[in-house]
């Protein structure tokens, strides 16, 4: 399982908090490419209901900080 940012904003307006399935419905509802549902498949379900992104992906970034962003240069 992978993650890009690219991939990861697919799921920002999913209903969360979601299940697996439930994501991979809306992700499959919403076009969503390819790997996000394997992505989505591949999670390990113990039935768990995840409340944003960060449950699934840890390292989603959550602030401009982390884009590498300076605003100063321009």
């Amino acid at each position: 399982m992978y993650w890009t940012l690219e991939l990861a904003t697919k799921l920002e307006d999913a209903p969360w908090p979601a299940t697996k399935d439930e994501l991979i419905d809306y992700a499959m509802r919403s076009g969503a490419p390819l790997e996000v549902i394997e992505n989505l498949q591949e999670i390990e379900d113990e039935g768990e209901t995840y409340e944003s992104i960060e449950d699934i992906w840890p390292d989603y970034p959550t602030n401009d900080e982390d884009f590498f962003f300076d605003e100063e240069e321009y």
